[in-house]
């Protein structure tokens, strides 16, 4: 098991095989909008997203990208590290080609623009299938713990932990570029999405660490190579 680096936590304290407590494995279903407020074309997709994150079956998440920076607006939310994952992503899927919006659903997905039945048919088809990998994220006190349990039998596939931080709300006056005069109007944005450790689910997984804030935070559970989400969970 390989411990990473954990930009947003202060230290990983403990990591080991105490035995994860038992969860249901039926668990939030991941949706990832990869977005940007240069693009015009992506309202409607926030707007929906915005519906999505106060549904307790779903983690709902934006990510802002920085490669519409240049057409006039600059993205106040935007990051290189989520452009980076969205170029994984296609990446894995064989290809090199990003645009927004897009929504990832279960990190295995992917929705062009905004399409709400397809969305929401591909939630119900994640939720109907229970998870490979049970996840509990908790606080106590200042400390907070992960721990997750593999229901495959060998060999299974590499996995990364991952912890993630968000804003539950974001409203932008923009000033510039093709939506100038407009407010964005954003919810669940990510802040930090930091891998913590590699894990080969051959025993019960265990970390415990002290955050740096208090920003609401999931634990995401995925295939190495970006490839499926096979375990989630919240922490408001």
């Amino acid at each position: 098991m390989k411990v990473m680096g954990a930009g947003v936590l202060a230290a990983l304290v403990a990591v080991g095989g105490q035995g994860a407590l038992a969860q249901d494995r039926q668990g939030p279903v991941v949706v990832e909008l990869f977005t940007s407020q240069g693009c015009s074309a992506c309202p409607p997709a926030d707007a929906m997203l915005g519906e999505l994150a106060m549904r307790d079956d779903v983690i709902a998440l934006s990510l802002h990208v920085d490669y519409w920076d240049y057409i006039g607006w600059a993205d106040t939310l935007a990051s290189p590290e989520m452009t980076r994952r969205q170029y994984n992503y296609a990446h894995a899927m064989g290809s090199t080609v990003v645009y927004t919006p897009q929504i990832i659903v279960g990190g295995q997905d992917h929705v062009v623009g905004v399409r709400p039945m397809a969305v929401a048919d591909l939630i119900q088809d994640h939720a109907e299938i229970p998870d490979p990998v049970s996840v509990a994220l908790t606080r106590a006190g200042g400390v907070v713990s992960v721990e997750a349990q593999a229901h495959m039998d060998p060999p299974r596939p590499m996995m990364v932990v991952q912890i993630v931080t968000y804003s539950p709300h974001e409203e932008v006056e923009i000033e510039r570029g093709e939506r100038a005069g407009t407010v964005a109007d954003h919810h669940n944005v990510v802040t930090s999405w930091q891998v913590v450790a590699e894990w080969d689910g051959s025993a019960p997984f265990s970390a415990s660490f002290q955050p740096q804030g208090d920003r609401p935070m999931v634990a995401i559970i995925q295939q190495d190579g970006h490839g499926p989400i096979l375990g989630a969970a919240r922490l408001d």
